[in-house]
């Protein structure tokens, strides 16, 4: 009697999920729920495994997941202000900046400008933004708050301060104060690494995962 065949596609899966990367690791050095075949929930919120692929870099892993849940935490928080998650970092520029370039804008919360020019356009249509021509190019155009944003302004401020006491509940200030300049040598990591590194002259756009659906 001959042996049983092995495809090559499960053999090539198994080499998949069996080879990990130099540094990764080990299925030992995880925890035992981790591994069960039924805590990979690709459709759940909060997946209670670590993906093989990922066993190389957990906590860069970590990093991903937080970043996808605070903005949809801060999208529910923004939501009584009625905008939507990215619309805010573009509020808070022109609230400290005053007028300037829709260029000078688009470079500040590095999106694509098409994405930008539907936020305004949104923005404007609710009385919160002006857009005029520059006097000095008719070319170009300027971008504004206008003074009916007040009200936004202090709604953005209690959302952003309720997403803060939020997302470090249980954290005391010591803990707090290590979060932050942890993640600060992080960012410092990041930026190495990024084109220009846009946001580092305005803390503002540090976050810019904004999707063009939720605009």
């Amino acid at each position: 009697m001959s042996a049983p065949q092995h495809s090559e596609a499960g053999a090539e899966t198994a080499a998949c999920t069996d080879a990990l990367p130099p540094g990764a690791l080990s299925p030992d050095a995880l925890p035992p729920e981790a591994l069960r075949p039924d805590a990979l929930r690709p459709d759940a919120l909060c997946p209670d495994a670590l993906p093989s692929a990922a066993r190389g870099g957990p906590i860069s892993h970590t990093l991903a997941r937080v970043a996808r849940l605070h903005r949809i935490t801060a999208g529910k928080f923004l939501k009584a202000a009625g905008i939507y998650p990215g619309q805010e970092f573009v509020m808070m520029y022109l609230w400290d900046a005053g007028p300037v370039r829709q260029s000078e804008l688009i470079k500040v919360v590095d999106l694509d400008p098409s994405t930008v020019t539907k936020m305004l356009q949104r923005l404007e249509q609710t009385g919160h933004v002006r857009r005029s021509p520059d006097p000095a190019d008719r070319r170009a155009v300027l971008v504004e708050a206008t003074g009916a944003s007040c009200s936004l302004h202090a709604q953005v401020s209690g959302a952003w301060a309720g997403l803060e006491e939020h997302t470090l509940a249980g954290l005391d200030a010591p803990e707090r104060a290590e979060l932050a300049r942890l993640l600060g040598k992080v960012e410092a990591n990041l930026c190495g690494e990024a084109a220009g590194c846009p946001g580092t002259q305005d803390r503002t756009s540090s976050t810019r995962s904004t999707s063009a659906a939720e605009l």
